[in-house]
């Protein structure tokens, strides 16, 4: 299996899939993130902070948007160990979030709102694995949990 990150869809057939209805119902969207050692803002500002610092201000931003298109935060925590497999080089951070649909998603990550703080996200990543799941019915949450439809 070769990994390789990326900050965009880099091949036709995800770029394809991007416009594409979907599974029926919520995904949840596993990001695996890799940060760079210092933020690379392409106007040159802010290089004294760190990678993770300048992602932060864009989860930050993302966090709300992320709900006002009906979805929510599952889990984001640092990657500690690989307990099995091997990888030359791990992740720093994983991240959870929940969306009503694909349709949700794009409509988020299309909104004005989001582009204009995108430039944190590419400051602060050196790549990243985007990986579009969806939830095994009998583990999926019902009620207050679920993801409200956008």
């Amino acid at each position: 299996m070769e990994i390789q990150n990326e900050l965009y869809p880099v091949t036709d057939e995800q770029r394809r899939a991007m416009t594409e209805p979907g599974p029926e119902g919520p995904i949840v969207m596993v990001n695996l993130l890799k940060f760079r050692a210092h933020a690379a803002y392409a106007d040159g500002s802010d290089g004294h902070l760190s990678g993770r610092d300048a992602y932060q201000r864009y989860a930050a931003a993302v966090g709300r948007l992320i709900r006002v298109y009906g979805g929510r935060f599952v889990f984001a925590g640092d990657v500690t160990q690989l307990m099995i497999g091997q990888a030359d080089d791990m992740w720093d951070e994983v991240a959870l979030a929940e969306y009503p649909s694909r349709a949700a998603f794009m409509a988020m990550i299309a909104a004005p709102e989001f582009q204009a703080v995108a430039h944190h996200r590419e400051a602060g990543l050196e790549g990243q694995l985007n990986i579009e799941t969806t939830w095994i019915p009998v583990l999926r949450p019902k009620g207050d949990d679920a993801p409200k439809q956008h």
